[in-house]
C-alpha cells in the first residue's frame, strides 16, 4: 500500500512507542528519542512552522551535521506537504546561494551559529550570490547566538513551543495535514554533486524513495533491532536513503555522532550492525591500519602479514559460506582470534552484519581486504536521480568487479554505445524548474540515461567501467582517438589502494600515453617520514621530498605491473607522474562536496602541469590560488618534479 514518510513515523509511534528511534551523543552522553518522542517533536515543529506561515508546496532549506532534530525537521516539512532541501554543511555561502535562489526558500533550518551566519550573509547580500527570500531562520544549537537580534531568527525550542500553543487552538490540525500528504508528492529536493556541470535539483517523491528503501530492507532483512551510525552529509542521496527512508521503513535506530572528529570512537561505542560509507572512508580505515602496523613490533608485523595472506586466500569464501579446506578454516579461525576480530573491533566494525559502499568505484584490492577479514562489505550502485538505488549485491553473490544485479523493481538496459539506462519506480519526477534537463535524461520509454558506461555479465551483474564522458581512447597508430580504451577511474582506484595515495587524477584521452597527478596522504606519508628521520615543514615540503617521490614511484610501478596483467588495460600503464603541491579541495572547486574528482576543471586549472608532463619536462614551477577555511584566500607555489615510471610488457593470458 502506497504511503508517505509522516505516516510511516505515525505507524512506528503507534506500534513501538518506547523503542529507540534516534540517538545523539552530546557532551559524551548518548541521548535517546523514542518513536513517540520523535512523533511529538515532529508534530510540534510542523505546527510551529504552520503558525509562522509555512504552506504546502513551500521549500525548507536545511543545513547542518547529522542531528536528530535535523532529520525530524525533514518530517515536519513533509507533514505540511512542504519540501525539505538539504544543503552541504561544508559549503561556503556562495554555493548555498545558488540553491536558495533557485528554490526561493522563505524558511531555513540551521544547526548552529556557523550555518546561521552563512544564511544571514546571503539574506543581507546585494550581489548576484544573495538569497533575499529567506524570511525565517530556525536554529538548533543556541551557542554564540544569544545576542543575535536579526528578524525572523528563532530557536527550535521556541518553534516547538509555538507549535504546542498552535495545537491547543487546533487539536486536530496535525492529523488532518498528514492525511493530505500524497505518495506522489515531492518528498525531497537533492542537488547533484556538479561533477561535470552546475548542480541540479532532483525532485523525488515519497513513493519513489520508499520503494527504494523497501527493496534494500527486504534484501538484507533489516528490522528494528539494527543500529546505524549516521555521519555522512544529509544533503547526499545515499544518506537520505540509509538514514531516513530505510530508517522509516525498517524502524531501526539512527545514531548521530557528537562530531566528525569523534566518529571512530562513536563507531566503537555503538557497534553498528548496518553500515554505509563511500570508498574514501574505507580507504581511510585501511590507511589507519597500515600506519598502526608500521609502528607495531616486529612479531606483530609478522603475524599480521602471515594471517592477512590466509585471509586473502580463504576469508571471502568463508564469509560467503563456500567450502574451504579444514586446515585453512582452522588457520583462519586462529587469525580471527589474533588479528581479524581485534582489527574489526578497533575500526568499530565488530558487530557489522551488512556494510555497503557506493558513491564512487571501489578498488578491488580495497574491497577484498575488508571482505577477507570478515566484514560483509557489498556494493550498491545508484545516483541521485534514482534514489541511490539501481543495483545491489546480495549475500553469497558478491563479485569484486561488479555492483551486483538489478535491484528489485529495477530494469536495466545497455545502449549500443555502452551507456547504462535505468527504469524503475524510484526515478526522479524531474529536475527542479528545469524541464529541458529532465527531457535530456528521461527518454520516451521512461528510461533514465545515467551517463555511466557499463556492461552486464553472464550472471546479470552490472560492471561499471567509468563515466561515459570520462572513458576515452589513447592515440592510435594513425594519430586519432582509435587506440586502446582509457578508463581513468579504473586506474585511479588502483592507485588509491596504497595508503600513501589520497587522490589520483589520470590523463590520456587522445594522447599517446597515460600521465597522472597524485596527492599524498599527509598523515600516512608523514608517519612514514618520521620513522625514517626525514624532517619536513608542511605538506608542500613533504610532497616534494625526493624520498617521498621515490616511494610514490614504487606505488605507481606496482599499479603498472597489475595493469600489464590485464589484457584490456595493459596499454594504459602510467608513463609519467607528479605529486601535487597541494591537496585537492572542494573549497577550491577541484572536488565536489561528495569528494568526486572534477577532472575537466583540474585539467584546465593545472594545464601548465599537464603540458609539462606530456612535453617531457622534468620539473615545472606553479603558483596556485587557494581558499582557507576562514574565507581568506592566498597562494601556494612550488617547483614540482615530474618522474618517469617503469612500464611492463603485457602478460599473455594462459592458453
Amino acid at each position: 500500500m502506497a504511503t508517505t514518510f509522516p505516516r510511516l513515523l505515525q505507524r512506528h509511534a503507534a506500534e513501538r512507542p518506547r523503542a529507540p528511534a534516534l540517538r545523539e551523543k552530546e557532551y559524551g552522553i548518548w541521548q535517546t528519542w523514542s518513536w513517540q518522542r520523535a512523533l511529538d517533536d515532529v508534530r510540534h515543529m510542523a505546527l510551529g512552522l504552520a503558525a509562522l506561515g509555512f504552506a504546502a508546496g513551500e521549500n525548507l532549506a536545511i543545513v547542518g551535521d547529522n542531528r536528530p532534530r535535523l532529520y525530524l525537521m525533514f518530517l515536519a516539512a513533509q507533514s505540511l506537504r512542504g519540501v525539505p532541501v538539504p544543503l552541504y554543511q561544508d559549503a561556503v555561502a556562495a554555493e548555498m546561494g545558488h540553491v536558495l535562489r533557485q528554490t526561493e526558500a522563505r524558511f531555513a533550518y540551521a544547526e548552529d551559529q556557523e550555518q546561521v551566519d552563512k544564511l544571514l550573509e546571503l539574506r543581507a547580500g546585494d550581489d548576484v550570490g544573495a538569497a533575499p527570500t529567506i524570511a525565517h531562520i530556525i536554529y538548533d544549537d543556541p551557542r554564540g547566538l544569544r545576542n543575535y537580534r536579526e528578524p525572523g531568527l528563532i530557536g527550535v525550542n521556541e518553534l516547538m513551543a509555538l507549535g504546542r500553543r498552535h495545537e491547543q487552538a487546533h487539536p486536530e490540525l496535525f492529523g488532518q495535514l498528514v492525511a493530505r500528504v500524497e505518495p506522489d508528492d515531492t518528498s525531497i529536493i537533492l542537488y547533484t554533486s556538479g561533477t561535470t556541470s552546475r548542480p541540479k535539483g532532483v525532485c523525488q517523491t515519497h513513493a519513489g524513495y520508499i520503494a527504494a528503501a523497501e527493496g534494500g530492507v527486504a534484501i538484507d532483512r533489516l528490522d528494528g533491532d539494527d543500529e546505524v551510525l549516521s555521519y555522512l552529509p544529509p544533503a547526499w542521496a545515499g544518506d537520505f536513503l540509509f538514514s531516513f527512508a530505510q530508517w522509516l521503513v525498517a524502524g531501526f535506530t539512527i545514531n548521530c555522532p557528537e562530531s566528525a572528529d569523534t566518529v571512530p570512537i562513536d563507531m566503537r561505542e555503538i557497534g553498528p550492525t548496518y553500515y554505509f560509507a563511500p570508498p574514501r572512508i574505507f580507504e581511510s580505515m585501511l590507511t589507519s591500519v597500515s600506519i598502526r602496523m608500521e609502528d607495531a613490533a616486529r612479531p606483530k608485523q609478522w603475524l599480521y602479514r602471515r594471517f592477512m595472506q590466509v585471509a586473502r586466500r580463504v576469508g571471502a569464501d568463508i564469509l560467503d559460506g563456500k567450502p574451504v579446506a579444514p586446515g585453512s578454516r582452522l588457520l583462519y579461525g586462529l587469525g580471527r582470534l589474533l588479528i581479524y576480530d581485534p582489527l574489526k573491533n578497533a575500526l568499530g566494525l565488530s558487530r557489522i552484519r551488512v556494510a555497503y559502499t557506493a558513491g564512487a568505484a571501489i578498488g578491488p584490492d580495497l574491497f577484498r581486504f575488508f571482505r577477507s577479514i570478515g566484514v560483509n562489505l557489498k556494493q550498491l550502485y545508484g545516483q541521485t536521480e534514482t534514489c541511490a538505488y539501481v543495483c545491489i549485491q546480495k549475500n553469497g553473490e558478491v563479485k569484486l568487479d561488479t555492483v551486483g544485479p538489478a535491484a528489485p523493481g529495477v530494469e536495466l538496459r545497455i545502449t549500443d554505445g555502452g551507456e547504462v539506462l535505468v527504469r524503475s519506480a524510484s526515478l526522479l519526477s524531474g529536475y527542479y524548474r528545469n524541464p529541458q534537463a529532465t527531457a535530456e535524461v528521461l527518454d520516451d520509454e521512461g528510461f533514465f540515461h545515467t551517463g555511466d558506461a557499463g556492461v552486464i555479465d553472464a550472471d546479470g551483474h552490472l560492471r561499471i567501467i567509468d563515466r561515459s564522458s570520462d572513458v576515452g581512447r589513447l592515440k592510435g597508430p594513425q594519430g586519432g582517438r582509435d587506440g586502446p580504451m582509457f578508463a581513468p577511474n579504473y586506474i585511479e582506484n588502483k592507485l588509491k589502494f596504497f595508503p600513501q595515495v589520497k587522490e589520483a587524477v589520470c590523463f590520456g584521452d587522445g594522447r599517446e600515453r597515460v600521465c597522472a597527478f597524485l596527492n599524498i596522504d599527509f598523515e600516512a606519508v608523514g608517519n612514514w617520514a618520521e620513522r625514517r628521520g626525514l624532517p619536513y615543514t608542511g605538506y608542500v615540503d613533504l610532497a616534494g621530498k625526493p624520498e617521498v617521490l621515490e616511494m610514490m614511484k614504487g606505488c605507481v610501478e606496482k599499479v603498472n605491473a597489475e595493469l600489464a596483467a590485464d589484457e584490456e588495460m595493459a596499454a594504459t600503464q602510467i608513463a609519467r607522474f607528479l605529486v601535487l603541491h597541494k591537496e585537492l579541495d572542494p573549497d577550491d572547486e577541484e572536488l565536489t562536496r561528495t569528494r568526486k574528482v572534477r577532472r575537466g576543471f583540474i585539467a584546465e586549472k593545472y594545464r601548465v602541469l599537464v603540458d609539462a608532463m606530456y612535453d617531457g619536462r622534468c620539473e615545472q614551477f606553479i603558483e596556485t590560488a587557494v581558499k582557507f577555511e576562514d574565507g581568506r584566500t592566498g597562494t601556494v607555489s612550488a617547483t614540482i618534479r615530474i618522474l618517469d615510471a617503469s612500464t611492463y610488457p603485457p602478460v599473455k593470458a594462459a592458453a
